[in-house]
């Protein structure tokens, strides 16, 4: 359960679920309906800020009591906007950003974002400025710069909605290819549910925070 600071009104109210390894989970509801503020609590590192009561645990850990590095390593996060998570001006820079900034060697992380840059098929813009991206370009090197880092899980907050639809449906096609191909667990919340629906193996169905 969680309430913003000032609101009379839960955002989140005696939610309780299990999300087993390599799942495909897929969050729906109504804009408004808690999907952002729960995705936004099994991130460590991007709670928000007000009251809550429960607990969220991570194969038997209290999630908030996980250290840094294995939030930024192991649990996954891409937002709704393209540009927002994005630090750095060139796509070669942004794939090995999260990578450095874990302290991995240099020949890893050659190998590693070779690699990603092959399976996500961005060889052909590897050195190109990020400015000069599409958007369903940016999402997908969003998806790339974390999926770099081999997490277990793959939280994504509406990461379509401010795609095309081809730019949409290649973005979807790409995550059940994550999941089917290297097992990742992928909690997504999503609007386009006649793409979505059939790559989940389980329905979340928010309404006003239930």
């Amino acid at each position: 359960t969680f309430s913003y600071p000032d609101c009379e009104k839960s955002a989140l109210t005696d939610l309780s679920f299990q999300i087993r390894e390599s799942e495909f989970v897929l969050v729906c509801g109504k804009s408004g309906c808690g999907k952002t503020t729960l995705m936004r609590h099994l991130k460590k590192s991007l709670v928000p800020y007000g009251i809550g009561d429960g607990a969220i645990w991570y194969y038997g850990e209290d999630l908030m009591l996980l250290d840094n590095r294995r939030d930024a390593s192991e649990i996954g996060y891409v937002g709704q906007d393209p540009e927002s998570q994005i630090v750095t001006d060139k796509v070669f820079h942004e794939l090995a950003f999260g990578l450095e900034s874990l302290g991995c060697e240099e020949k890893t992380m050659r190998l590693c974002v070779a690699e990603m840059a092959s399976y996500f098929g961005i060889a052909d813009w590897f050195e190109r400025d990020v400015a000069a991206l599409s958007g369903g370009q940016k999402q997908m090197l969003n998806l790339a710069s974390v999926v770099v880092m081999r997490p277990d899980v793959l939280i994504l907050d509406e990461p379509t909605s401010q795609l095309d639809p081809i730019a949409a449906s290649t973005f979807l096609h790409t995550l059940r290819k994550l999941n089917e191909e290297l097992g990742l667990t992928i909690l997504l919340s999503e609007q386009r549910l006649e793409e979505a629906v059939p790559l989940a193996d389980h329905l979340i169905v928010l309404e006003q925070g239930r």
